[in-house]
């Protein structure tokens, strides 16, 4: 019983850690793009894109958080013990990326604006390439030892697939942003989300097939479960189909299309790492016996059912409060006297 309470669990972070990826994704890749606005009026209409929406979407995060502490409480001790410089620097990043949203139009000097911006950029930029990262350096494993010690240093976050996949999430993020300004602008700087979209898109392209390249011939245990498991060949060809439409949507200006596109990409894209990781949370690169997995590092029986319950109570309320927001906020961004 307890093996299946941790497949579920595991099967309930991959659901929560993807619902923030696509909703938080968007609104980092708006802070990404941000000082590359050609006016003030233009950086306030991107900031209002996401003002109503971007606190909601980091409660995705927190859960996360918090589920993956209290079901898998060896896996989180481990993680954040081995990453606990980047995390903190992530959390800096996260921050300091909401303190700019607030302060920024408090003042309407130039300066104070231009810092920041260059505040909103940073945050979003840092936090999505450290998020990028520590799943590259997730999949390469770490350093522990049988007492699951941990000691990494930067050389470890300079490998190639660190920083590879920091790239792609950046590229990534800031496509789905694009994509999802095209959906709240209008007139010339819609048209201008337009050519960002695309210049994005060929970026995120070519980060993808230099990632995946790497991937398949330095990480073969990424497609070990794919042997087993040949069905799951499905989502790499629903995957590359999703990413063939994007252009496709552009051309023909079917911003929902695109948008319901890239939100593919990353659904796909987190299956593909939950199938490159299971049954392991956190993988030793000195020798498989120490890794944890689900089996070996989850909460007991009694635990895991009582967390299950609360989530059955619980994440209706999460659904249906995050319907009910992108309802009301619909529609293209008015700029007024309340606003960013």
């Amino acid at each position: 019983m307890i093996e299946t309470l941790a497949v579920i669990w595991f099967g309930l972070l991959g659901i929560l850690l993807i619902g923030y990826v696509v909703l938080d994704g968007f609104d980092l890749g708006v802070g990404i793009l941000h000082p590359f606005a050609p006016a003030d009026r233009d950086r306030r209409i991107l900031m209002n894109a996401i003002g109503p929406l971007w606190d909601g979407n980091e409660v995705w995060l927190v859960t996360f958080g918090g589920a993956l502490f209290a079901a898998f409480p060896v896996a989180y001790a481990t993680v954040f013990s081995a990453f606990y410089e980047p995390f903190m620097l992530l959390l800096v990043a996260l921050i300091f990326r909401a303190v700019s949203l607030e302060f920024r139009s408090k003042v309407k000097a130039v300066r104070w604006r231009r810092l920041w911006d260059f505040g909103f950029f940073g945050g979003s930029f840092l936090a999505a390439f450290l998020l990028g990262a520590a799943g590259g350096r997730t999949m390469l494993g770490i350093p522990m030892n049988q007492t699951l010690h941990t000691a990494l240093d930067l050389s470890d976050w300079l490998a190639p697939l660190p920083l590879l996949v920091g790239a792609l999430t950046v590229a990534l993020f800031a496509m789905h942003g694009a994509i999802f300004l095209l959906l709240k602008t209008e007139a010339e700087l819609q048209a201008r989300m337009r050519k960002w979209a695309w210049r994005c898109y060929f970026a995120f392209l070519a980060l993808y097939l230099l990632t995946t390249a790497y991937v398949a011939l330095n990480v073969p245990r990424a497609t070990a479960n794919f042997q087993q498991h040949p069905w799951f060949w499905i989502v790499p060809v629903l995957n590359l189909l999703a990413i063939a439409n994007i252009p496709r949507a552009l051309r023909h200006g079917s911003p929902g299309y695109a948008f319901f596109s890239s939100s593919a990409i990353i659904v796909a894209l987190a299956f593909l790492f939950a199938t490159a990781m299971y049954p392991n949370l956190v993988i030793s690169d000195i020798d498989p016996r120490w890794n944890v997995t689900i089996f070996n590092g989850c909460s007991s029986e009694k635990t895991l059912k009582i967390m299950l319950v609360i989530a059955g109570i619980g994440m209706p309320f999460v659904l249906s409060y995050t319907a009910v927001v992108y309802w009301v906020f619909r529609g293209r961004v008015t700029l007024g006297e309340s606003s960013y």
